[in-house]
Parts: structure tokens; sequence; C-alpha cells
């Protein structure tokens, strides 16, 4: 199976995107990067397929490395 992991796949990122932010609300940077890693466990475990997991680990880590 192929994924799209590298263009915008879903309706609206905007809505999305506020309700990534809004969770961050009030929390300290501790709880902050706690809950990022929760948040990324979980989808994670939604996605479910190692390989892909990878591949998006990797995508997104190119972002930081090849500057």
């Amino acid at each position: 199976m192929i994924y799209n992991i590298k263009e915008q796949n879903f309706e609206s990122p905007d809505d999305f995107y506020e309700v990534l932010v809004n969770a961050h609300d009030g929390l300290s940077d501790d709880e902050s990067r706690r809950l990022n890693a929760k948040i990324i466990l979980l989808l994670a475990n939604a996605i479910g397929n190692k390989d892909l997991l990878e591949e998006i680990i990797l995508t997104a880590r190119k972002s930081f490395v090849e500057q």
C-alpha cells in the first residue's frame, strides 16, 4: 500500500493545528513535551505499520539534518 506523507492529505489542516495548539494551553514546557510524546505514541499505534512509521520519522528528521 502506498501512503501520501509528503503532501497535504486532509481537508482542514488549520482546524487540526488549532486543536493541537489548544491542547498545550496552560501546560508547562515539560508537560507540553510529555503531551507531544503521548500524541506521537497514540498516532503511531493508530497507524500500526512499522515501515510507514519509519518513513515518517526519516522524512521528518531530514528537514532538520539537510539544511
